[in-house]
């Protein structure tokens, strides 16, 4: 069966003047454009397509790949402005995808951009963008576990840090005082599960915590001591910027790191680097 909104691993039943008619199960037969036939494409073999709504109304598939797919949430640009019907969005297909004015939370204007939550609509069975973030998360019980590595969306900043989407499905803050530098709404990275806290929160770093973090991070140091003769420019005091570029690690980590190596009697720490103890004085 087709499903609505995400990619499917379609038959093709038939070929047709205006291209291949796919097996859509419940759904009868889809027709994918000829302009979309893959190389090599013939009755009987299966394609990967994605199914959504023409701008008649009626199913069609497509090889092409949306910006967001039902079920997940993205960044995208305001294209149009309709005061009677909604937003339009630009989601990487011909077809715009429109949010209806009932699921505009804020105002905008064409050239705008939003994070929006891709849905399928109950009652008219269309795809549609919706920007009530809040009624999309965290409507399941919290999967994670602490130093879990989740994929995260950056959904806006507090005073504390900034707001984040995790796996499509929760929301997350990533503290202001743990990160390099600033993060852009829109963005989407690789971050972890901090904390789980009694009230259901869930706190996010950019690093993985604890001796899961400094272990791999410790050798990692030694690694670029042995590359560098001995010797790296990164210290207590090196910016956070620095830091993050030389290693893909917070400050915070960095410091934990060779703190743990200095006990170790592993390396030097000195006003100008940290250095291997058998390597010479710069």
């Amino acid at each position: 069966m087709a499903f609505i909104g995400r990619r499917n691993l379609l038959p093709i039943l038939r070929w047709a003047t205006p291209g291949f008619y796919l097996d859509g199960g419940v759904h009868g037969e889809i027709l994918l454009p000829g302009r979309y036939s893959p190389p090599g494409a013939s009755v009987g073999s299966k394609v990967d397509v994605f199914v959504y709504r023409d701008s008649e109304d009626r199913l069609v598939a497509t090889t092409e790949t949306p910006l967001a797919m039902v079920g997940e949430f993205a960044y995208l640009r305001v294209i149009s402005v309709n005061p009677r019907i909604g937003v339009f969005f630009d989601w990487g297909l011909a077809k715009d995808l429109l949010l209806p004015l009932r699921e505009l939370a804020t105002p905008v204007r064409p050239g705008d951009w939003r994070i929006v939550r891709v849905a399928l609509d109950t009652k008219t069975d269309r795809i549609i963008a919706s920007a009530r973030l809040s009624r999309w998360l965290n409507r399941t019980p919290v999967p994670y576990t602490e130093g879990q590595r989740v994929r995260l969306l950056v959904s806006g900043d507090t005073p504390l840090g900034y707001n984040a989407i995790i796996e499509n499905a929760h929301s997350g803050l990533l503290y202001r005082s743990e990160l390099a530098g600033s993060l852009a709404t829109g963005e989407t990275l690789d971050g972890y599960v901090r904390a789980l806290r009694p009230d259901g929160k869930i706190d996010l770093s950019l690093d993985r915590a604890g001796f899961h973090r400094i272990a791999p991070l410790t050798d990692q140091i030694l690694a670029a001591l042995k590359a560098a003769d001995g010797h790296l420019p990164l210290h207590d005091n090196s910016s956070p910027a620095d830091i993050r570029a030389a290693h893909g690690v917070s400050k915070k980590a960095f410091k934990q790191a060779i703190g743990s190596l200095y006990r170790d009697r592993k390396i030097v720490i000195e006003p100008t680097g940290i250095r291997i103890p058998d390597a010479p004085k710069r």
